[in-house]
This record gives structure tokens, sequence and C-alpha cells, in this order.
């Protein structure tokens, strides 16, 4: 897929390398700011809970 889109890319060496780092910039920023806020609510990291069993002891 890479080579795919490496083959797409217009211009010279030099143009595809700006492109190609342009593009992996959006897709990161797009990830940041609109993928994980709109996933995180989803994601059960705020819910944690401790189970009241047997208590430890250390010996």
């Amino acid at each position: 897929m890479y080579g795919w889109i490496w083959r797409h890319l217009p211009g010279p060496l030099v143009v595809k390398i700006v492109e190609a780092l342009f593009l992996t910039a959006a897709v990161v920023a797009l990830l940041l700011f609109v993928v994980f806020p709109w996933v995180e609510p989803m994601l059960p990291f705020n819910q944690v809970t401790t189970d009241p069993g047997e208590p430890v002891t250390v010996g």
C-alpha cells in the first residue's frame, strides 16, 4: 500500500519526500484531533474498580 502511495505522488524525489511528510502529519493530526477524542468516551480508562475481597497479607 505504501508503495502504491509513493508511486502515485507527483514530482521528483525531494517533492515526494515533502508530500509524504505532509500526508503523515495530516494523518497524525486527524487521529489526534478527531478520531481519538471521538473514541475516548467509549474506552474504559476512567472506570477503575477494585475487588473488596480478602485483605492482602505480606509474609
